[in-house]
């Protein structure tokens, strides 16, 4: 059976009778509460007794959101499906629940977020479901908003599914363009069904304290770091680093800078079409100076 991201949009793959199929699932339910579970524990909150206000993207009916609450937090959900918050509010789940498209950006205050988790939803963004959709500006400004809404310091844990490396490194490439640092961490790593990723983001530079954790191998035990380096396909973790490209100098079709002379040459053509040009000066064509 093709994967639900190849058969519709989420809004209307999840309808009114799969958003309840799906949350009337015992199978799910139990999948929803240990990936849930798993992705709190990489939030690696601070242990104070203190209840921190979690995200919770592409929410659904709220399988992952009980166990935020169940474990003592606040959550506010965040979900493109219409049936599927109305599931959640029939359910009267704790958390507070919004309507809204995550690749749209989610709208929210700035820094007022202690973490957020995602299970299985990112890898949606990489789909164009509308003519309107481009993939690689919806994870933008996806993680731009994400990036904004967290508390300094505080991590994002996205559980996703891509269906191959380049829509890996393209979520992780636009994560780290947003300004986070983190990267994968792979569980059960050998194992086809069991396999599961998770991207760790950290809401700025790395540090020692956002050092990654061992993914869990087969015997649910910490990988160890031999299962790390050689084996691209099954290592537990992937530390990535902050990718800002820098702006691309233009060029003419020989390669060269287009410089003071090829500027002057352009408004000389412009002046013969009679158009109006400013004079030249020794300010023409010259770099201004770098100012911040």
């Amino acid at each position: 059976m093709p994967r639900p991201e190849l058969q519709a949009p989420p809004e209307i793959f999840y309808n009114d009778s799969e958003a309840r199929k799906y949350t009337t699932s015992s199978r799910i339910i139990e999948i929803q509460a240990r990936i849930s579970e798993r992705a709190l524990e990489l939030l690696n909150l601070p242990n104070d007794g203190v209840p921190k206000l979690l995200l919770d993207i592409g929410c659904g009916s709220g399988l992952s959101g009980e166990t935020l609450s169940e474990n003592g937090h606040h959550w506010i959900g965040y979900d493109i499906s219409q049936s599927m918050l109305d599931i959640a509010v029939e359910r009267e789940v704790e958390g507070d629940v919004l309507l809204g498209d995550m690749g749209q950006g989610l709208g929210l205050r700035p820094g007022v977020i202690d973490g957020a988790i995602s299970i299985s939803a990112v890898q949606w963004l990489c789909y164009a479901d509308k003519s309107s959709h481009e993939p690689r500006m919806r994870l933008k400004a996806f993680f731009g908003s994400l990036y904004r809404c967290l508390s300094r310091g505080a991590r994002a844990v996205l559980q996703l599914y891509a269906e191959n490396m380049n829509q890996s490194e393209m979520i992780m490439t636009y994560a780290m363009r947003a300004g986070f640092s983190g990267g994968v961490v792979v569980d059960w790593p050998h194992s086809s069904k069991a396999r599961k990723e998770y991207l760790v983001l950290t809401c700025g530079p790395a540090s020692l304290q956002t050092a990654l954790p061992k993914g869990k191998g087969e015997d649910g035990e910490m990988c160890s770091d031999e299962d790390d380096s050689d084996d691209d396909e099954n290592q537990t973790v992937g530390v990535y680093e902050r990718n800002r490209p820098r702006k691309k100098l233009k060029v003419n079709k020989k390669g060269k800078s287009k410089g003071k002379q090829w500027v002057l040459k352009k408004k000389e053509q412009m002046r013969r079409k009679g158009n109006d040009v400013p004079p030249d000066s020794k300010y023409t064509a010259r770099k201004r100076k770098a100012y911040f």
